[in-house]
Formats: C-alpha cells, structure tokens, sequence
C-alpha cells in the first residue's frame, strides 16, 4: 500500500467565526500531480500555508514528507519547494545571481555551485538568457525563473500556487508541459492550486474541488466524471457534407440499434445521437452504409468544467457559479 507523502486530516482553519478551511481531508501520494481547484478566497492559499508550517490550523492534523509542519518548519521547508502566486526578485541581478543566491541560502557548495545553477537553467530554459537582468524577463520568464529557485534546493515536493496567473496561452502551455516533464524525469510529488479548470486538466493525476473552505470531491477527471454523469446517455453529434436528406430512414436505421436511445435533428446537417453506452464507430458504420456523407463526428466528453458545474448545482454554491463563468 502506498504511503501518501501529503496527508491532511480534519484540518480547520478559523479568523473568527470565519471558517477559512472546513475539516479538510487529503491524502496525495509521492510522485503525483494532484490539482486543488477552486476560486480565489476558496481557502487553497490558507492550505498551502498551513503544510508549510507558515500559519497554524485551528484544528486537525498534517503531516508532509512525514513530518508534523507546525512542529517541524524547518525540516519541511528542506524538503518542500514552494513558488507563491506573487514572485520577489532582486531585478537588477541577473537570473544565474538570483539563483547563487538561493543557493548559497540553502547550503549548496561552493565547487557544485555552478554547475547546480547551470543544469537547473538549462532545464527551465533559461540558459540562454542566464545573464540578462531579471528586470528584462517577462512574466513567463519569471514564472520559469520561480520554478528553478524551488529546484535549486532539490525539493522532493513542489507546490505551486496559481503558477499560470498572468502568462500568455503559449507560455501556459509550455510552463504546464514543463511541470509534466519534471514530475515524470524527477518523480517530483507536485501539489498545484489553480482557478483554471482547463489548464491543469491537462497535467494533474487527480484533482481536489474545493470550495467555500470545504473539499467537495477529488480524484481523477475519469471518475469524477462517471460518479457524476455515468447513468447519463453517451452523445454523438454528426456533421454532414451536405444537408440530410431522409432523416426518418436515418431513425429508423439507427433506432434498430439496441444501443440507441434517440435521435434528433440539431440542422440542417447535424443529427444528435443518444446511446446507452460509447457507440461512435457502429453509429457511423451504420450511417455510412446508408450513404450519409460524413464530415465530423464529436463525441461528447466530459471534462473539469462540467464536473464544477455539476457539483455546484448540488451544492447550490453561487461562488462555483462565478468560478464557472471566468
């Protein structure tokens, strides 16, 4: 059985009658990406801080890399590394002193020092531009230039706190792929706190949905989704070339599939098929045979977005409902 590496039990976090965090309970196991997901002031920060040992639960325990944070913060900030959402350089120094000087900060020997520095540079891929001054980066560059001051320190977890916040598409999508290879090459556990549904879809193992201080689920985007959605008819839509014809005949074709549950007319040229389980190639097989000349076919696929959504129709949250909308 595998021993999580981040274990949260009945944890609280109150300021005042406010409960920041409400009994929360997490278990991520070493060497995977687990994404804790939800809006801003939906208690992820006052969570991070608390597993660093930066600010102390009201209740409930914690342990990471098996110590207790709260009575041993140094011994977590030796194994964990951590890269807020608002990043401090000192701008007039170049990205390669930046890093000399969280180096030296952190015990790293002077004779490994610039290889160490050089290697984790080339991995973020700011090599290149080592020695421009971090006043020139861009906020893509400082987000990578981040990620190289948590690894300088050889950390076996990362956590991240809205790393994307502020990058352009393109630079999301390399810093996300980035944080993928060093999971994958490094085996690093990462913990990830995020508002953007889609973007780290795409990279974590499991996701935690947290909302108003309280974790309302977690898993792995394939679970939630079938827990949620599984007694839920599987869609296919099909486009065609050209308008269809005689769609009664594509009904009653279709129809004569025990599979099938309905069938409808979107357009002019998009019919919508309802099945009880994934039917996609015996539906176009079928539709092919009877000549419909086909372009596209989709099949509905149930991601990050749905799920929230889901989940805060049940928990009729209308700060979910604002989280949706962005």
């Amino acid at each position: 059985m595998e021993v999580p590496i981040i274990e949260i039990n009945g944890l609280v976090k109150k300021y005042g009658s406010l409960r920041a965090v409400n009994n929360l309970n997490l278990s991520i196991n070493k060497g995977e990406i687990f994404g804790l997901l939800g809006p801003n002031g939906a208690g992820k920060t006052t969570t991070i801080l608390m597993l660093l040992g930066l600010t102390e639960p009201t209740s409930g325990k914690m342990s990471v890399c098996g110590y207790d944070p709260i009575m041993n913060p140094i011994q977590i900030k030796r194994k964990v590394g951590y890269m807020p959402d608002s990043l401090g350089f000192y701008k007039d120094l170049t990205a390669y002193e930046n890093l000399s000087y969280t180096a030296r900060l952190n015990g790293i020997k002077e004779y490994k020092l610039r290889d160490h520095i050089t290697n984790v540079l080339d991995l973020v891929g700011l090599y290149k531009v080592r020695e421009n001054k971090v006043v020139t980066y861009s906020r893509g560059m400082k987000q990578r230039l981040g990620l190289a001051d948590v690894l300088i320190r050889n950390p076996e977890v990362v956590i991240l706190d809205e790393p994307t916040l502020g990058i352009d598409p393109s630079g999301v999508q390399d810093f996300l792929r980035l944080i993928k290879q060093l999971n994958e090459n490094r085996k690093l556990t990462v913990l990830l706190s995020s508002h953007y549904l889609y973007q780290v879809q795409k990279i974590c193992d499991r996701v935690g949905i947290f909302v108003n201080g309280s974790l309302l689920a977690q898993g792995d985007v394939n679970s939630l989704a079938s827990e949620l959605f599984g007694t839920e008819p599987n869609t296919i839509k099909i486009t065609t070339d050209t308008p269809v014809e005689d769609f009664k005949l594509i009904e009653r074709s279709l129809l004569t599939l025990e599979i099938v549950k309905k069938v409808s007319l979107l357009n002019l040229n998009q019919i919508i098929i309802e099945c009880k389980q994934s039917c996609t190639s015996t539906i176009v097989r079928n539709l092919v045979n009877l000549n419909v000349s086909i372009c596209g076919v989709e099949q509905q696929n149930y991601g990050l977005d749905e799920i929230y959504q889901r989940y805060f129709e049940n928990n009729n949250s209308e700060q979910a409902r604002r989280f949706i909308k962005k």
